[in-house]
């Protein structure tokens, strides 16, 4: 696919130090070559069909596991700017890529269950009975049909009337924390937790918050982008201050690409120069797609791993698993 005389697969299973290491020189969040599986120099039509294939025929690119397991809650209480979608299709990216991935669905309406395609009717076990103690996590958990690597805590409706209850627990705020224990989920022996907020800063936020140590922004490239992101980073340093010191701000996703603008490049440019390397370079395009997969109760990876929309996802999650291996190299030092 590259055009030149020399191969895919000889440029994937070539261990030669010094090409290894001028590639991560270009790309600091890029996987190491050893299981990236697409070259710097393959064309962009060459890539993105590696890249579905990839989709197609998991465990042919694996990416690197965390030595200790990776919490991320996906917050932003602005609705419609695809914090759901980014956490099944995160996860699912994750997934078959060769990684273990449970998403805990907090939100009433349960559309991440939904897409992920676990059932989530009243009375099921559910992240409702989770936090008021009524079962644990292992009882709770359910298998996505799509992955075998792919988990999920669903949301019921029941869910809707957890934070008048919450009011009066003891410890309400750290209910999920305690619920999410290295113990409790040993039998799925996760990699990566994700964690689907509602469009608030409610306790259902909160127990998200104080649960996790990672906070991954979705921020759309619209208008009012940066709208409400100002209030979010209040209360994460709140929950910093009183209940969770070590949370912090990891990683935030551009969604809502529209390449014919202005103003997404505008946003865009705005968004990377306040947070830095915290923004993934992947970036997530308007796709229909992405937008019909949940209705098939399925990821875009799934409904359709050749979309825009697939590749993108797939993209980030591979920036996630370069960081996972920044962070295991910090470790050892």
């Amino acid at each position: 696919m590259s055009g030149g005389p020399e191969s895919t697969v000889s440029r994937e299973t070539d261990h030669d130090a010094s090409s290894s290491t001028t590639d991560n020189k270009e790309n600091p969040y890029s996987a190491p070559a050893a299981y990236a599986g697409i070259s710097s120099v393959d064309t962009p039509i060459g890539a993105a069909a590696q890249r579905a294939s990839q989709v197609l025929h998991p465990h042919t690119v694996t990416l690197p596991r965390p030595k200790t397991r990776r919490m991320l809650t996906i917050a932003n209480q602005k609705g419609g700017v695809g914090k759901t979608t980014s956490a099944v299709n995160l996860a699912s990216a994750l997934a078959v890529q060769g990684l273990r991935v449970l998403v805990v669905d907090l939100d009433p309406q349960g559309n991440a269950s939904t897409a992920l395609g676990v059932p989530h009717h009243s009375g099921t076990p559910s992240s409702y009975e989770l936090l008021i103690g009524e079962v644990t996590a292992a009882e709770a958990i359910q298998q996505s049909p799509h992955h075998e690597g792919l988990f999920c805590i669903p949301a019921t409706i029941d869910l809707a009337g957890a934070e008048i209850e919450l009011v009066s627990m003891v410890a309400r705020e750290g209910r999920l924390k305690n619920a999410l224990s290295e113990k409790a989920l040993a039998s799925i022996d996760a990699d990566f937790i994700l964690i689907d907020c509602p469009p608030s800063l409610g306790l259902l936020t909160v127990n998200a918050l104080v649960a996790a140590n990672e906070v991954l922004i979705p921020i759309q490239c619209e208008y009012y982008a940066l709208e409400g992101v100002g209030q979010l980073l209040r209360n994460i340093e709140l929950v910093q201050s009183h209940l969770n010191p070590d949370l912090h701000v990891s990683t935030v996703l551009l969604t809502m690409y529209d390449g014919r603008t202005k103003l997404a490049d505008q946003v865009a440019e705005e968004v990377r120069r306040h947070f830095g390397d915290a923004v993934l370079r992947a970036v997530i395009p308007r796709s229909v797609k992405v937008s019909e997969a949940p209705g098939f109760g399925m990821t875009v990876l799934d409904y359709d791993p050749g979309s825009r929309g697939a590749m993108s996802y797939l993209d980030a999650g591979r920036e996630l698993a370069a960081r996972t291996e920044t962070i295991n190299s910090q470790e050892q030092q």
